[in-house]
């Protein structure tokens, strides 16, 4: 491809003049004047198409921790900022009147066990008696009617038993992921209700990077692209992740469609909220032919540049 010479103007290159004739009739005139001007050649380079665009970083998940249980909190082991792990013990409710309740279920259950495996042995002899003949029908459906009680009350005991153990369980409280605590919300010795919140739970690795592009240009995004971005408090580093969201509307209101970018976070290093200006790269590299920027002319909607044709422009 013939490489062309192109040059912008340090001055302006025409300069015109009216001059007007005796008999009232103008004539317009102009005189060209040659100036120097700087040439620079058209170069091709490797680039990759992309898109600028404005984002914030946001936690993909946050959980808020409440009681499953009433009561007085009895211990909080952590604070805002702190990492926790799934199972880690975040705090626990005073357990003494749910022990007592265990303990009153468990004697229940007992009681039943010794209730059935007397009933059992009075209907195996009733049973027994009868094949004799020496009691009446009803004398023994008396008794096994006692025995499919006793059996009832027995499960019954047992379901009340492990109600107990569970209401005693969740006087602890566990963290149900990953994260970092984002928000302590209660202190020792505050009085909680069933569905109080406690905690508040966030991921940070990996973070998501909520963006949006124009109307004209959602045609040209797709899942699995790759975007880089930056941030103000890293100013000189550049991060990277890729698509894995497009929303399936248009704003109304902006013409623009959201998306979202899975962004991996090791060092915990980046942070939910923060603003980041990226470049969604649209494809590979391809040659592309450059010229300096300060070469181009805006004439209003139009884009313009001088060629050297000839030695002329």
């Amino acid at each position: 491809m013939k490489l062309r010479k192109l040059f912008y103007f340090t001055l302006s290159g025409y300069i015109a003049f009216f001059i007007v004739a005796c008999k009232g009739k103008a004539e317009k005139v102009s005189r060209e004047r040659q100036i120097n001007v700087k040439c620079e050649q058209v170069v091709k380079k490797s680039l990759r198409p992309f898109l600028k665009a404005l984002g914030t970083l946001k936690s993909p998940e946050e959980v808020t921790v409440s009681a499953e249980v009433e009561g007085i909190i009895k211990n909080v082991l952590v604070e805002e900022g702190r990492a926790v792990k799934k199972g880690d013990l975040l705090g626990e409710i005073r357990e003494r009147d749910y022990d007592l309740e265990v303990k009153r279920s468990e004697a229940i259950l007992r009681q039943a066990e010794a209730t059935l495996e007397n009933t059992r042995t009075e209907y195996r002899r009733k049973e027994m008696l009868l094949k004799e003949e020496l009691i009446t029908r009803q004398q023994f459906d008396d008794v096994a009617t006692r025995l499919s009680l006793a059996e009832a009350e027995l499960e019954k005991a047992k379901a009340g038993l492990a109600l107990a153990k569970e209401k005693l369980a969740k006087t602890k409280i566990y963290a149900p992921i990953n994260g970092v605590i984002k928000e302590k919300k209660v202190s020792i010795g505050d009085y909680v209700k069933n569905a109080t919140p406690l905690f508040s739970l966030i991921t940070i690795d990996p973070l998501k990077l909520e963006f949006s592009i124009t109307e004209r240009e959602a045609g040209l995004i797709k899942v699995g692209q790759e975007v880089s971005f930056q941030v103000d408090a890293f100013p000189e580093r550049v991060f990277s992740g890729r698509i894995r969201v497009i929303y399936p509307h248009v704003d109304e209101k902006t013409r623009s469609l959201g998306a979202e970018a899975l962004i991996p976070n090791p060092q915990a290093i980046l942070k939910p909220g923060f603003f980041a200006r990226l470049t969604i790269y649209l494809g590979p590299p391809r040659p592309t032919l450059v010229i300096p920027a300060n070469a181009v002319l805006y004439d209003e909607s139009k884009t313009k540049v001088f060629v050297v044709e000839k030695g002329r422009a």
